[in-house]
């Protein structure tokens, strides 16, 4: 029977606790700051694709630099990225502060500052997530998303009534303050965090090299692909409550920033039960089964708000909806930690999120147009249609399981010593390595060399091909390239436990009776210079 941990257990490590309890003042500003934002933009425009531009504004950056910010956060120190980060968003609020008690804030003034507090956003969640996994062990790590998930959403069900509260008696500019002061016990909290990040050998790689490699990881690896697919998805349909929920609190509501606050306080506490009951539903559905259900209970809830003039009614629909908000979110993020090694997992959630907040900002976009030429009714009703296209898509690219395999560092590769004097990027390298295979297992042999194509091309590896020889065709050549032998030799760290499943596979394959050979080869052009070509032949002109 597999061990049932509690969900809390990642509060016994000191730093988790005190980063998650210091994060929670950190998103409660950050909430303060989102009702401050989009009531102001409420009020100064009479547009409703300015009012749902604010939320888009918010999530645009994270679509359009995560992918970089990722590959900062696997190649840098990630605590360092994180203060820098936060540092940044402490300097953008204190001047979005000084805008709004000058009255300076115009609509497109009030974007550009929310447009840069979510640049800051974006450098810091890739290196927040992707430390998780380097502060909790492996068997807490779903517990620990889960628990951001949930501290978040502890603030999001009192955040945004405060904020509202701050709004109607202070104004838009109190709430802005209050946001700058809330970084200030996260920045204080990484300070004190003294990680101890494992000795990298190698040099690190170029920021446009890191990009690629990460590019090239997901795209090899078919789980991870459904899940960005799936992310994107729900943050293009979900997003349409988030993003026109002022203006159904303005005019189908009639109401003022508290009740705005109020529904979002509805949404925040339908997460946190989401979050609470996380666990369980795990434990009695499969990924998919959760997925679909929350497709289909966010469609509920927006089909409710589009055509509810109760308050009440719509914030009992909110709380389903903040609900299966969590549920889906919290799975796509630790099925992607789960299913990818250290080395690139920053990049990994940095894609993710950039599908997840790219399908936010483009349905910011898409329903705030909507509700500009029909109305917000009908944009939440339309989107509601559309999330059940999401439950639909399931059946067809169905989510994967938890990953069970170790990614752990396999650790088996020495680097060879060599008798030519290299340097570390010295190439093209070469890698050549014989099998001796008998007729009879050829097809297990071939079926399994597919696999470790795919594992070759996920980790670096070019030009993979597969030979077979033809005067002695028990011989089969595995053949690939590298740019140089620092990208060989990292190549060779990239390799997890869960691989070694395939390589230990083509040993008991190998008929051979030594191990099969490994050639490793430095190309070097013999063609020479056109100038010796002519110059050694003159040609007599007439």
């Amino acid at each position: 029977m597999p061990d049932r941990r509690s969900p809390l257990s990642p509060l016994r490590n000191e730093f988790y606790r005190r980063i998650w309890l210091a994060s929670i003042s950190s998103n409660l500003g950050g909430l303060i700051q989102g009702v401050g934002a989009a009531w102001m933009m409420a009020s100064i425009s009479t547009s409703e694709n300015m009012v749902a531009l604010v939320q888009a504004s918010n999530t645009g950056p994270i679509m359009l630099l995560s992918l970089v910010a990722g590959a900062i956060a696997d190649s840098f120190d990630r605590r360092r990225v994180m203060i820098a980060a936060q540092l940044f968003m402490i300097t953008v609020s204190a001047l979005l502060t000084l805008f709004a008690f000058l009255g300076l804030i115009t609509p497109w003034v009030l974007l550009g500052f929310t447009f840069l507090i979510g640049c800051g956003t974006a450098l810091n969640n890739p290196a927040w997530q992707a430390s998780v996994g380097d502060i909790v062990p492996r068997q807490d790590l779903a517990a620990a998303v889960s628990l951001n998930s949930m501290g978040f959403n502890i603030t999001r069900s009192v955040g945004p009534a405060i904020g509202g509260m701050i709004v109607a008696f202070a104004g838009a500019a109190a709430a802005f303050a209050a946001n700058t002061v809330s970084y200030f016990a996260i920045v204080y909290a990484l300070f004190r965090w003294k990680p101890d990040y494992p000795k990298n050998p190698l040099p690190r790689e170029q920021l446009g090299q890191a990009i690629w490699a990460g590019l090239r990881y997901v795209s090899m690896s078919p789980n991870l692909g459904k899940v960005l697919f799936r992310g994107f998805v729900f943050g293009l349909t979900a997003t349409a409550i988030l993003s026109l929920l002022p203006i159904v609190a303005r005019d189908q509501l009639s109401g003022g920033a508290l009740s705005y606050g109020g529904l979002l306080g509805a949404f925040g506490f339908g997460a946190i039960l989401g979050a609470l009951g996380n666990q369980r539903l795990r434990e009695i559905l499969s990924s998919e089964d959760i997925v679909r259900a929350s497709f289909a209970g966010f469609a509920v809830a927006a089909a409710v708000t589009g055509i509810s003039t109760s308050i009440w009614l719509t914030a009992l629909a909110l709380v389903l909806a903040g609900a299966c908000w969590v549920l889906a979110l919290s799975l796509f993020n630790t099925v992607v930690q789960l299913s990818t090694p250290r080395w690139v997992v920053g990049r990994a959630l940095s894609l993710y999120q950039t599908a997840t907040f790219g399908g936010m900002a483009t349905g910011s976009w898409l329903w705030g147009s909507v509700a500009e030429n029909s109305g917000s009714s009908e944009a939440l009703v339309a989107s509601s249609i559309l999330m059940m296209v999401g439950v639909a898509i399931g059946f067809v690219l169905p989510m994967p399981a938890f990953a069970t395999l170790d990614l752990d560092p396999l650790n088996r590769f020495n680097e060879p010593s060599l008798r030519l004097d290299i340097r570390p990027r010295s190439g093209p390298i070469v890698i050549q390595i014989d099998f001796e295979i008998a007729d009879a297992d050829m097809p297990e042999f071939l079926a399994v060399m597919v696999e470790r194509r795919r594992i070759r091309l996920r980790d670096g590896a070019r030009n993979w091909t597969l030979m077979r020889d033809l005067e002695n065709p028990d011989i089969w050549t595995e053949t690939y390239h590298v740019p140089t032998w620092v990208d060989y030799v990292r190549h060779n760290h990239r390799r997890t436990k869960a691989d070694a499943e395939i390589t230990d596979r083509l040993l008991e394959l190998h008929r051979g009776a030594s191990p099969p050979h490994v050639h490793r080869m430095i190309e070097r052009q013999a063609i020479p210079p056109s100038d010796d070509v002519f110059h050694q032949h003159p040609i007599d002109h007439p």
